[in-house]
């Protein structure tokens, strides 16, 4: 390879890393100024708005019994046991069971009326609304860990304070994005624990107990999804809050040595 060739190859290689360089600098800025307009305006109109919704009739004072719905699950007629083939049909039972690991198979349902159980028809609604406000939040969060971590200077000895208040924040915002995660998982095992107890009801239909199960777990889930819409209002109030009053500290944490910022 000639010099020539070389040194048009470095010149090249160079090039591409100093557009590199200047290309993701541009992405911490943008990110930067996108944290602040976030903090500063949307984060006040998230509040309201998550506000206005918690005072809605879907949420506010609303009865328990609005979110029941009627399983189409029908209680089959018992087997009777009685006449000539009573005995008959009772000992063969009772041969079936002892062959069984379980031993109180119920009256089966084996068809229903309008071929499926519905999903709560209430919740399932409620669960539209909160998913992506909870999205938003762990999107919003994400975004201020990492201008958090953009303007954390290089380590130094001394006059750390500033740094301690950014630490203490970005502990503070990642908590709530695991949090905020988590109600995800909420959401999908109230649905497999539904499930669970709605195949329960279709296996011994007599049970009331299993019918009743289904109505406390959406019961549980309304009370749930009320509680992850004011956890969320209540983080956005708790991440502008404590955002806003170390303001200064969080983007000038050395104020004599601003030079060192990366």
């Amino acid at each position: 390879m000639s010099e020539s060739t070389s040194a048009g190859t470095a010149s090249t290689s160079s090039g591409n890393a100093e557009d590199n360089a200047r290309k993701v600098q541009q992405y911490k800025d943008n990110l930067i100024n996108r944290a602040e307009i976030l903090i500063t305006k949307e984060f006040p109109e998230r509040i309201l708005r998550l506000n206005a919704l918690l005072e809605t009739p879907k949420f506010s004072e609303r009865s328990f019994t609005d979110v029941h719905q009627e399983l189409n699950i029908p209680v089959p007629e018992p087997i009777a046991l009685d006449g000539p083939d009573g005995d008959e049909i009772a000992a063969k039972r009772a041969r079936l069971n002892s062959n069984s690991t379980d031993v109180s198979t119920g009256t089966k349902v084996h068809a229903l009326p309008s071929g499926r159980v519905e999903c709560n028809k209430q919740i399932s609604e409620l669960v539209f609304i909160v998913k992506p406000i909870i999205r938003t939040l762990v999107e919003d969060s994400n975004l201020l860990k990492m201008w958090i971590s953009f303007m954390i200077p290089k380590i130094e000895d001394g006059n750390n304070f500033g740094v301690s208040i950014q630490e203490d924040t970005l502990a503070e915002i990642q908590s709530v994005e695991t949090e905020a995660a988590a109600f995800f998982d909420q959401i999908s095992r109230y649905f497999v624990s539904r499930a669970k107890v709605v195949s329960k009801v279709a296996k011994y239909p007599h049970i009331e107990d299993y019918r009743r199960a289904v109505a406390e777990l959406d019961e549980k889930e309304f009370l749930s999804l009320w509680l992850v819409l004011s956890e969320v209002r209540n983080r956005y109030c708790s991440l502008h809050d404590i955002v806003i009053k170390n303001m200064e500290k969080l983007k000038k944490p050395r104020s004599s040595n601003a030079e060192s910022l990366y």
